[in-house]
């Protein structure tokens, strides 16, 4: 359904709009959709807020030393806090970069960042052997994977 790789219609309705604009029933579009996910063609429908537009100006992944028997608690115990946005398990690489769970976390101001980096120091433990920051400088355009059209 490449109608939807821009993004849902911004409407009380979303998938009886695209119905409409395909000329097939919501339920068609709902299950074209499941059916995408089931096959891995998509892997979720979200919601992606525009942080900075809602006064979240202070956006810091949070790079986290995790003890590797302890990586997956940690990263369900994060990701289920609340405080951050992302949170993911990456490959480390020496001791250059020894980190091995990120975790994005948005604020109002750098104190709040702080605050909330301190939270989640305090909910991980002693599975945290190091962490750092790295806040944004810039706003980057983030897209998705574009497919193009073929014999639609």
């Amino acid at each position: 359904m490449h109608i939807t790789q821009h993004g849902l219609p911004l409407t009380e309705h979303p998938y009886q709009t695209l119905a409409e604009q395909l000329a097939v029933t919501e339920a068609e579009v709902l299950s074209a959709l499941q059916q995408m996910q089931d096959s891995g063609v998509i892997r979720r429908i979200a919601l992606v807020p525009n942080h900075y537009a809602i006064g979240y100006r202070f956006n810091g992944m949070s790079v986290w030393q995790i003890k590797p028997d302890q990586l997956q608690q940690a990263g369900q115990r994060l990701a289920a806090s609340g405080w951050v946005s992302h949170c993911y398990q990456r490959p480390t690489h020496g001791t250059e970069w020894p980190y091995n769970l990120f975790a994005m976390v948005h604020g109002t101001s750098r104190a709040q960042v702080d605050e909330l980096l301190q939270q989640i120091k305090t909910l991980l433990g002693d599975s945290c052997l190091s962490h750092d920051v790295l806040f944004s400088s810039a706003i980057l355009k983030k897209t998705g994977l574009r497919l193009t059209a073929t014999n639609q």
